[in-house]
């Protein structure tokens, strides 16, 4: 349950809604079976959690159905099941039975962008240097990164990868075939070796380069996997914490949301590495230009990322600087609320936009995207400076923004191994850097897609992360305060919005949700911000009654989440469209804001009302 606790926010006047949220888990709990699974028809795969611990009888329960059983997930007292769409609703009827969905398909959430390149300094915007001047480099502290595989790579030390284990059916090598988890890998813990010669001038370096790496594969040489492997890859996790110190998840992947996070057994297994005390960092997704339902990306947040517990992690544009004053949100980036639960996410941003990381040439998305390969006059003065390195590439993508995440947690794990996960998430929020610009406008060099942005809340959470600042933090005031659950938000009938904050969490009046602390004075609170009542936030906006949150719109029972609708099998969310492996998290999306023809209107910090155009409209 929810309690309010509400602090006053600059010209907001807020409000107790506390029967939303109870509403909405009632809903969730009184539904067994996922409303995907409505249309389904022929043999299925599902995962069908139970209410007690796996055991024969249970199986047996199943196979009574006509069910045959692929995997254990012991984790979530759960397995996955092949079973007639026709029985799943008399499996649904069993007592033991508390949920049943599909074992639904994951993509990377990375992207192929295509360009002539400028670095990123990606490390140097996020005040990296500063711990490897202290000596630091994540030593010790095992990170798990749970993706396609790592594949060998010259600035990849074979020696830090401690395990490593495929989950991918009928694919036992857990080297990467695709190649996001290697680019993802090095953004952890490459060790520049190929831009550490005499004649280098800049090296590509990962964040903690002393981290104890454990592989475990997911995502097959397409990118794309199940997420009843990752639930099982987190599940190994948890059971060898202590064998490697694994302390930190990173999952740079993600898939639409179909329910509350109370229910859905992608989100349950991160709460479960969360409470074994395992920082879980997620990318926030890649769907922040999505305005099918003139919400202008607000509400596209993926799963696991629409967890309150796990740190959510958008992408930013560093615009190739050092100068982290000038970053801006990237246009693609996925926006909160959250989906059912309206959670404010993401937690916080990285960079996300052209990052450079480690590349292997045969692998599939390598070879799909030459145009990626960054040339060597990019860090070298020696020979052709046109010459392409054949050890660096190039991905945009809040899969790119998220390892920096990891990498910073096993920074400060690293300096205080005593670190609880929720200790090191209100820490990397409360110092994260908030002097961001307030809006700004992106041209995608791909498309000519213009995208105005705005700097608020759901789109770069408490702010930019600050590697150095949260290094330095030892403010112990907020420990023992609860757990960092990131808050909901409701909205009333004039469109006025407030957090609703747990019971037990750190966010008190007392704590880090006040304007001049967690969120900062000048950032989003303001009138003309995301709390406008005219705006995005307005009655006939993205939570009126006859919108987004109403009831016959697009949380109604025969609109979005209908079985005929948006989440059927056969419409937005099937196979063969929008998420498909060919689509938007394919291998071929085109995800890159570029940076010379971004422009920014710093002017517009001073603008006031409720324009929706400063809330991020698209120009008409």
């Amino acid at each position: 349950m929810y309690l309010a606790r509400f602090k006053s926010l600059p010209m907001v006047k807020l409000f107790v809604a506390l029967f939303v949220l109870a509403s909405l888990s009632g809903v969730a709990q009184a539904q067994k079976a996922a409303k995907d699974l409505q249309n389904a028809s022929g043999q299925v795969d599902v995962i069908v959690q139970f209410n007690r611990p796996l055991a024969p009888d249970l199986h047996q329960k199943v196979s009574k159905h006509g069910g045959q059983l692929k995997r254990e997930l012991g984790l979530l007292q759960s397995g996955v099941y092949t079973v007639p769409a026709s029985q799943i609703s008399n499996l649904a009827s069993e007592p033991d039975v508390a949920y049943i969905s599909p074992d639904r398909p994951v993509y990377a959430t990375g992207s192929s962008t295509g360009g002539s390149w400028v670095n990123d300094y990606h490390t140097d915007s996020i005040n990296a240097p500063a711990a490897w001047l202290a000596g630091l480099s994540g030593n010790g502290v095992g990170v798990a990164v749970i993706d396609s595989g790592i594949a060998t790579a010259e600035d990849m030390n074979r020696q830090s990868i401690a395990f490593s284990a495929s989950f991918v059916p009928g694919a036992p090598s857990a080297v990467d075939q695709y190649g996001h988890g290697t680019h993802v890998t090095g953004i952890i813990a490459g060790n520049g070796a190929d831009s550490s010669n005499p004649h280098s001038f800049y090296t590509f370096r990962g964040i903690a380069g002393g981290a104890k790496l454990i592989n475990l594969r997911v995502l097959d040489g397409n990118g794309a996997g199940t997420e009843s492997s990752v639930i099982a890859a987190i599940q190994t996790a948890i059971a060898l914490k202590n064998v490697y110190n694994i302390r930190v998840i990173n999952l740079s992947l993600g898939r639409p949301v179909y329910e509350s996070y109370l229910v859905d057994p992608l989100c349950q297994a991160v709460e479960q590495a969360w409470r074994a005390g395992i920082v879980v960092v997620v990318a926030a997704g890649n769907d922040g230009r999505d305005n099918s339902q003139n919400t202008n990306g607000y509400g596209t947040i993926t799963a696991p990322a629409n967890d309150p517990y796990v740190i959510t992690v958008g992408a930013m544009n560093t615009k190739g600087s050092r100068d982290r004053t000038g970053v801006v949100p990237t246009s693609y980036t996925s926006k909160g609320p959250t989906a059912f639960d309206h959670f404010v996410k993401p937690d916080l941003v990285a960079p996300g936009n052209l990052v450079i990381s480690l590349y292997n040439k045969p692998l599939l998305l390598n070879q799909q995207n030459p145009q990626n390969e960054i040339q060597r006059g990019l860090y070298e003065d020696n020979g052709n400076p046109a010459k392409p390195s054949d050890a660096y590439f190039v991905l945009s993508g809040t899969s790119t923004a998220a390892p920096m995440v990891s990498a910073t947690a096993a920074l400060m794990i690293e300096q205080e191994p005593h670190l609880t996960p929720d200790e090191i998430k209100a820490r990397m929020m409360l110092t994260a850097f908030k002097n961001l610009l307030p809006y700004s406008t992106a041209v995608d060099q791909t498309t000519g897609q213009s995208f105005t942005l705005s700097a608020d809340a759901f789109t770069v959470g408490a702010g930019y992360l600050d590697v150095q600042s949260a290094l330095n933090n030892k403010d112990h005031s907020f420990l023992g305060l609860g757990s960092a659950l990131s808050p909901a938000v409701v909205v009333g009938p004039s469109g006025q919005v407030a957090l609703v904050n747990a019971a037990s969490a750190m966010w008190g009046t007392s704590a880090m949700w006040g304007t001049s602390a967690m969120w900062g004075t000048s950032a989003m609170w303001g009138t003309s911000a995301m709390w406008g009542t005219s705006a995005m936030w307005g009655t006939s906006a993205m939570w009126g009654t006859s919108a987004m949150w109403g009831t016959s719109a697009m949380w109604g029972t025969s609109a979005m989440w209908g079985t005929s609708a948006m989440w059927g099998t056969s419409a937005m969310w099937g196979t063969s469209a929008m998420w498909g492996t060919s689509a938007m998290w394919g291998t071929f999306s085109q995800l890159n804001d570029g940076w010379a023809v971004d422009t920014v209107n710093s002017a517009a910090a001073t603008t006031t009302g409720t324009s929706g155009l400063l809330l991020g409209d698209l120009p008409n």
